[in-house]
């Protein structure tokens, strides 16, 4: 360190104690096993909502959100804005990623069982992230206001008013009237630029300062290990260095990604138009879309749709409350039931979606 950068250090430090926080950063440690990998997941998952933050800001300075002029506001970002094209698929593609990774995250935390004591509460905010994450795919694919996206959204919001008892509120609630209109529109485009990025930052930092004060989790066969079997790498600057380049490799990844498959923008949405042959919801939904076309119109006295819907929820709520199912990993058999479990919820999103793209 040159004088003139230790006397900006001593000026920083006075002001901001920072040799308390070098010390924090200096004595973290990372565990270092054969899953250490999954340990990035999340820094991928947060890198790219950033990316998601930065890209969406210089498309609100295009973006129109009216049903008269969204679509030829996205038109123009594409064919008239210097590199609007490139941003707008970054930002497509990026959030796509953020799902992917956040589901990674998610079955990386509950296969390695971080989410037992003490770490509930990291869990619980994670499926919050999860289902915000969800939240912003929904509400950010209607803004273009494309053909594809108005019935997509006529579909899904179909369905959220399926729901029993609350189903109803819900739907007059998303879109602000009985049908998707221009009222949906300005109400997605609200959801998706303000109160989602606000309760997803609200919750992503009480989940990071959740990881900060109770670390990384370790592996829980190293319950019995002795210290000098158990390996770590220092956070910093080891951990965060290659957390860097990871999210310079992703971010390459995504800008490629975008130059080779750019998204489509498609027709005007009209709603006096018959929606398109075979019109399917996002990958991350695809599972549950395809689950419901396999369940029969009627099961006894209860409608199929209602029950996949009922379904759905439990299996959600269940999946959430598992720190509650598998506390400490006391009951050996029972832990492997969660474990397999788990197995099958992953074969079985998989298989649909894929059954769900390839079926017609």
């Amino acid at each position: 360190m040159t004088r003139t950068d230790s006397k900006l250090y001593d000026q920083l430090n006075v002001r901001f104690k920072l040799d308390a926080l070098v010390a924090f950063l200096s004595s973290k440690k990372v565990p270092r096993h054969s899953h250490s990998i999954f340990y990035y997941t999340g820094g991928v998952a947060m890198f790219l909502f950033v990316v998601q933050v930065c890209s969406g800001i210089l498309l609100l300075m295009y973006y129109k959100g009216s049903a008269d002029s969204a679509f030829e506001s996205v038109r123009y970002i594409m064919s008239e804005v210097p590199f609007g094209w490139l941003i707008r698929d970054i930002h497509s593609w990026s959030a796509n990623l953020m799902i992917l990774f956040v589901f990674i995250h998610m079955f990386a935390v509950f296969f390695t069982k971080a989410y037992r004591f003490p770490r509930e509460l990291t869990w619980f905010s994670g499926i919050l992230l999860l289902f915000l994450s969800l939240g912003f795919g929904f509400s950010g694919y209607l803004l273009p206001w494309n053909e594809l996206a108005f019935f997509a959204t006529k579909v899904g919001t179909d369905i959220v008013g399926a729901v029993p008892l609350i189903g109803e509120p819900l739907l007059e609630f998303l879109r602000g009237s009985e049908d998707v209109t221009a009222t949906t529109l300005s109400r997605f485009f609200g959801i998706h630029v303000a109160i989602l990025p606000g309760l997803f930052v609200l919750i992503l930092s009480m989940h990071l300062l959740f990881v900060q004060r109770q670390g990384m989790s370790e592996p829980p066969r190293w319950k019995d290990l002795p210290e000098s079997e158990k390996s770590y790498t220092p956070f910093f600057p080891d951990f965060l260095l290659r957390d860097f380049a990871l999210w310079s490799a992703v971010l390459a990844v995504v800008a490629v990604l975008a130059v080779l498959s750019p998204w489509e923008l498609g027709l005007k949405a009209d709603p006096f138009t018959s929606a398109p042959a075979g019109i399917k919801p996002e990958w991350y939904f695809m599972f549950m879309f395809q689950t419901l076309k396999y369940i029969p119109a009627h099961v006894m006295s209860i409608e199929g749709e209602i029950l996949g819907i009922l379904m759905f929820g439990l299996g959600g709520l269940l999946w959430a409350l598992v720190p509650v199912f598998d506390r400490d990993g006391s009951r050996k058999r029972w832990s492997r039931f969660v474990r397999l479990v788990g197995l099958i919820v992953v074969l079985y999103i998989i298989a649909l979606t894929i059954l769900g793209y390839t079926s017609t």
